[in-house]
């Protein structure tokens, strides 16, 4: 998708609103490539990006202003979970995680799953015409 057209570049609600954590390799002094002055750890084996654990989250590599314009400073470097992180609707397949933090910042979700509608139909035995038929809502 052209980076234009992509709607993670104005918003960054998932980066202001879930701990980024990973296992302690995927950091430049375990091998990895996460820059490591923007980590700090979490336990034994885990790290977070600095800022996701706070009580107001905030990833210390997001850059702008969220729901305006976006980016990530490391984005080639970014840890698996900002790796994973799908926007909801990417591939036709919902995340709910996405839409809840974009609610959070007062966006409108990005993707609504499509409920088949269930529509039952009750005849009645003793009705004489087709409108006394029963037919309940869809939902």
């Amino acid at each position: 998708m052209s980076d234009t057209l992509n709607p993670c570049v104005s918003c960054g609600a998932c980066c202001g609103t879930f701990r980024v954590s990973f296992y302690w390799s995927e950091a430049e002094d375990g091998g990895g490539v996460v820059p490591v002055d923007l980590t700090e750890p979490l336990n034994l084996f885990m790290r977070n990006m600095r800022g996701t654990n706070d009580r107001a989250p905030r990833c210390v590599a997001l850059q702008g202003e969220i729901g305006s314009c976006v980016s990530c400073g490391i984005y080639e470097q970014r840890p698996t979970p900002c790796r994973e992180f799908d926007m909801s609707g990417e591939n036709g397949i919902y995340n709910e995680a996405c839409d809840r933090a974009r609610a959070k910042y007062g966006l409108s979700p990005l993707f609504t799953p499509v409920k088949p509608s269930l529509i039952e139909s009750y005849v009645n035995l003793s009705a004489s015409t087709l409108q006394e038929h029963v037919q309940s809502p869809g939902l």
